[in-house]
């Protein structure tokens, strides 16, 4: 006997969980939270995730994070001038609602709130951090091909550099909500470029 069959899409489920943890937190989000937000029972719950709250979280965090990953290189392959889709996809902050802003980034608030937790969990979270700054230096090799890239440090730094930015960002976003404000910090913050 094979138990009861499973009656939810994977996706959705974890996008919802998602949804919940970036609001909440991992250590204050609790089963009830994610329950009534999957609209899943507390048994198919863990039927799917056994390793329960913990292992939903790795996932959700795991398919977030190839989301974002292959939309980022998606658009940065159809862009004509990658420094510029760079610059750009700063600039998205500063239109964001009040609501995105409080939430910040998924993932830095994992790494903040789980690097003296847990640290296997907080690790997944700073890979897709490294993977965003992969994906800058990417972008920025081909702009400095192309000679859209005017800055005179190296790439590898501005890379790392952006991905501190974006760190930063994810926590003075929710101090400074006003968009205006915003704008003006990351034009600051993207002048590195050259």
């Amino acid at each position: 006997m094979s138990g009861r069959p499973k009656i939810f899409d994977d996706g959705e489920v974890l996008s919802k969980a998602a949804e919940v943890f970036w609001r909440q937190g991992y250590e204050a989000t609790s089963t009830e939270d994610l329950l009534a937000a999957m609209g899943i029972g507390k048994g198919s719950f863990y039927l799917a995730f056994k390793g329960g709250k913990k292992e939903l979280y790795e996932k959700a965090l795991g398919q977030h994070s190839d989301q974002a990953i292959a939309q980022f290189r998606r658009e940065l392959d159809a862009a004509e001038d990658p420094v510029e889709y760079i610059r750009e996809f700063f600039r998205r902050i500063a239109h964001s609602t009040k609501t995105r802003h409080q939430k910040g980034c998924i993932f830095g608030n994992a790494v903040a709130e789980l690097s003296n937790v847990e640290n296997p969990m907080m690790k997944r979270a700073a890979t897709h951090l490294q993977g965003l700054e992969g994906l800058f230096l990417d972008a920025l090799l081909r702009g400095k091909q192309k000679g859209t890239l005017h800055s005179k440090l190296e790439p590898a730094l501005l890379a790392r550099l952006l991905l501190n930015n974006w760190n930063g960002l994810g926590i003075t976003r929710r101090i400074y909500q006003d968009n205006e404000a915003l704008s003006e910090l990351i034009e600051t913050q993207l002048k590195i470029l050259g």
